[in-house]
């Protein structure tokens, strides 16, 4: 049994809220944490077998643009459509050529370092998820399990 356990609830299913969850997971399992994630809501999405996540640049000012259009392009602008997916394809092409790990390989790695993935049970029903669209070996589980969990943590992290 690991000295030091880690629990992370994952809330949302976008391409960038995507990477702090399972690069601190597999992080921590790397470091010898017992690691479990809890992904509830749009969370559940980063359990599906085929991933299609997308940048969310709509009402995140954080979100460094490129050809500096945060300092020339109106935040309204990233509402245009087809915005969403083109910034999602700039995103891609530059983790590509940056070296970054895709959201695939990193919850791979997770998997093989013995990461718990658990799914809420109560978002699969309400989304109407067949077990079909996620991955295999995942739990089912209430909140309860990942807080009961939780309160033994030494690191619990909502994202």
């Amino acid at each position: 049994m690991a000295d030091k356990k880690m629990l992370i609830i994952a809330t949302k299913g976008s391409l960038d809220w995507a990477y702090p969850p399972f690069i601190l997971g597999s992080t921590a399992a790397a470091l010898g944490f017992e690691v479990q994630m809890f992904f509830t809501f749009y969370g559940l999405q980063l359990l599906k077998k085929k991933l299609n996540l997308q940048v969310t640049p709509l009402g995140n000012p954080g979100m460094p643009m490129p050809m500096a259009m945060d300092k020339w392009f109106p935040v309204l602008g990233t509402a245009l459509p087809g915005m969403q997916g083109m910034m999602t394809m700039m995103m891609k092409s530059k983790m590509k050529k940056k070296g970054i790990a895709t959201i695939d390989e990193l919850r791979d790695l997770c998997v093989e370092a013995d990461v718990k993935l658990l799914a809420c049970q109560m978002t699969v029903d309400l989304f109407d998820f067949k077990p079909s669209d996620l991955l295999d070996g995942l739990d089912y589980v209430g909140a309860s399990s990942a807080l009961a969990f939780g309160g033994e943590a030494d690191i619990s992290l909502y994202i």
